[in-house]
């Protein structure tokens, strides 16, 4: 369960663009997570797009919008969901959810950032409760957790 926090430059993922960046960062999400193709478990997965106005961003000091397309995610996840490997398949997916869902004619470098802030368990609260690892791998179907939903029987 994922909250994704996009951050990209003022009109660079126009129409059809944006629609594909979005469902390409859910599928890279649900990739990561191990989350099931479930449209219940993927609706899990929250994604909010911000643009920044031309001339706002920065690289160094500099606007660089002409050369460069910098793009960023910040990711809140819960603790325990993705392990090294699953952080490195994140930020590689997220990588080439931007570069497929780019404009041909937008030849500018991409430059992507991806920030993982995982949530210390209970430190999530979800339709007024809080929740807890266990929670979300029921919810979202993470396959690697589900030990956690159906804890095996004591011998």
């Amino acid at each position: 369960m994922p909250t994704l926090f996009v951050n990209i430059p003022q009109g660079s993922f126009p129409g059809e663009s944006r629609s594909t960046l979005v469902r390409k960062l859910n599928d890279a999400a649900a990739a990561a997570e191990q989350m099931p193709d479930d449209p219940r478990a993927r609706a899990m997965c929250w994604v909010l797009v911000d643009e920044a106005a031309a001339g706002a961003w920065t690289c160094g000091g500099v606007d660089l919008s002409a050369q460069l397309l910098p793009c960023t995610v910040l990711a809140y996840l819960p603790a325990g969901v993705l392990d090294d490997a699953s952080r490195s398949r994140f930020t590689a997916h997220v990588h080439a959810a931007f570069q497929e869902a780019l404009p041909a004619d937008d030849k500018r470098r991409l430059a992507t950032s991806v920030v993982m802030n995982e949530v210390p368990d209970g430190a999530w609260g979800v339709g007024g409760e809080v929740w807890r690892l266990p929670d979300f791998a029921r919810a979202a179907g993470y396959a690697h957790l589900q030990h956690l939903v159906h804890p095996a029987p004591a011998p």
